[in-house]
């Protein structure tokens, strides 16, 4: 059984997330969605919250897929993460030239760490490839609708987010 990470920290999960899981699921039996706890970025929502989010998500889009299917929360060394999962692949999605520079560099250093884990690239869906987590929290916080690029219970809760006052 081939078991896959597919890491981020999905802040919020998008319609474009949503299409490399979908399409990850081709390439490994079991699709671990490592929700990272990362301390450099700012995450407008918490880690679990943000898991949470992708489980709903799943649950709503992939029907019997999401059996194959498990979110957790992780900190630390993605590879170790990998390992404690027993995967031997991370899934990492494209967008653009800008993106494969830093994960070409991310796969080249985990390949030291771990040369028995595999990093596999997916190219964003031409559908998708516009969309990030970062526009989707700047058109929320602006007032936008941002239906188009998360599900109506992502961006319910963006919406909610941003209504409450922030201090």
């Amino acid at each position: 059984m081939r078991t896959g990470i597919y890491p981020g920290t999905f802040d919020p999960i998008t319609f474009g997330h949503m299409d490399i899981i979908r399409r990850a699921l081709n390439v490994v039996d079991k699709l671990v969605i490592g929700v990272a706890l990362d301390s450099a970025k700012q995450p407008l929502f918490d880690v679990k919250t943000r898991a949470a989010m992708v489980e709903k998500d799943i649950s709503n889009a992939l029907g019997v897929d999401e059996t194959r299917i498990k979110v957790k929360p992780f900190s630390g060394l993605l590879v170790n993460f990998a390992r404690e999962e027993g995967a031997t692949l991370l899934i990492r999605g494209l967008r653009a030239v800008s993106d494969f520079e830093y994960e070409f560099q991310m796969a080249s250093v985990n390949n030291k760490i771990a040369a028995e884990i595999e990093t596999v690239f997916l190219t964003a869906s031409d559908a998708t490839h516009f969309i990030s987590s970062r526009f989707v929290k700047q058109i929320g916080r602006l007032g936008g609708d941002v239906s188009k690029f998360v599900s109506p219970d992502v961006a319910e809760m963006i919406s909610q987010e941003y209504l409450l006052p922030r201090g």
